[in-house]
């Protein structure tokens, strides 16, 4: 009854904070604003015939900031519920969204693009479609690597993951050494730190078409992930057959990484740092870890994007380093000094 209550007030406090949070973010930046000019503009819209003197602060809400935050927002619910799915279905609290080499293969998209050339035509988007391309391409190889191994348990599936992964950095990196073009490794490190300057409404309306009926579908098979969590024996003998959906969770889990890696570059702690706080605070029902997550996950990369861009003046930290810095220390002050269940067992 505790842990239900307080979800419901986590819930209540992460509703009213994520708003808060993207009109107070706005007013951050080289340029200041107040809320009362944010709030101006916002009502304005994005396509309204605005005063001269007021032009300006109107592009920065609509053109700049806001598409680069609403960006942070859905990269970070995304990644967040994809690390709630992996550490599910692998019944494994390290899991992450790059478990199944999704980071290593989105690399290797974007380094093909970059260095080769490859997929031009597609358009002047041409590296994020391709590093979701190889994202989507190496969960597809670990999937058929695990193959029938998926109903035994989540050991084949890890090892899987692992080569994988490790194939699509040595192809990139061999690449790269190949690589005679100047400021290529300059390139390829800007898109492993992550960033999100370059957003765009085009890429972000792409990302939250998939980001938000996967979360509402994911919602509805919360008992299903909740047995999950107990192994394939104890879901046996409840007569829940975990095969087929396994395959499903897995898929979905890979749609949310490819597509925020496509967006905004490798961001990283955030897939493993977020479920775990919400775990500690409400448990581990999947009816509210799922929603708590995703709106965590949101709060949590916004404010990350006004630090990245405020606190070093006339410099823009990549936010997938400063998720690292802020992700790592915290991990460790929840796991060291005291014991919280996970899955029914105390980590």
């Amino acid at each position: 009854m505790k842990q239900r209550a307080r979800a419901r007030a986590a819930l209540i406090v992460l509703l009213a904070a994520l708003p808060f949070s993207l009109m107070a973010a706005v007013t951050f930046g080289t340029m200041p604003l107040t809320l009362g000019q944010v709030y101006t503009a916002l009502l304005q819209g994005p396509w309204a015939e605005v005063p001269a003197q007021e032009q300006a602060v109107h592009n920065v809400v609509w053109l700049i900031r806001l598409p680069r935050l609403m960006l942070s927002a859905g990269v970070g619910a995304a990644l967040s519920v994809c690390g709630v799915l992996m550490q599910a279905v692998v019944r494994n609290p390290l899991a992450d969204p790059y478990l199944l080499g999704i980071s290593s293969g989105g690399t290797l998209g974007a380094t093909a693009a970059i260095l080769l050339g490859i997929g031009t035509w597609l358009g002047s988007g041409f590296v994020g479609l391709m590093a979701f391309f190889g994202s989507l391409g190496a969960a597809a190889c670990v999937l058929l690597l695990a193959g029938k191994g998926l109903h035994h348990g989540s050991v084949r599936l890890l090892l899987s993951g692992t080569a994988v992964s490790a194939l699509c950095s040595a192809v990139s990196n061999m690449i790269l050494f190949f690589s005679h073009e100047s400021g290529a490794a300059t390139q390829i490190l800007h898109w492993q730190m992550g960033g999100t300057g370059g957003a765009s409404w085009q890429g972000n309306a792409a990302l939250f078409c998939v980001l938000l009926p996967v979360v509402l579908f994911l919602v509805t098979q919360s008992n299903v992930l909740n047995v999950m969590l107990l192994g394939d024996e104890a879901a046996q003998t409840l007569g829940v057959d975990l095969s087929r959906k396994r395959w499903v969770y897995l898929i979905m889990g890979a749609l949310l990484a490819g597509f925020s890696v496509s967006q905004a570059g490798m961001v990283g702690f955030v897939g493993l740092v977020i479920p775990h706080v919400v775990r500690a605070c409400t448990g581990n029902d999947h009816r509210t870890l799922i929603p708590l997550s995703a709106l965590l996950g949101a709060v949590f990369l916004v404010w990350a994007d006004v630090l990245c861009r405020s606190l070093v003046p006339g410099v823009e930290i990549p936010i997938g380093v400063l998720t690292a810095l802020l992700g790592a220390p915290f991990f460790l002050y929840l796991i060291l000094p005291k014991r919280y269940g996970y899955g029914g067992e105390a980590v």
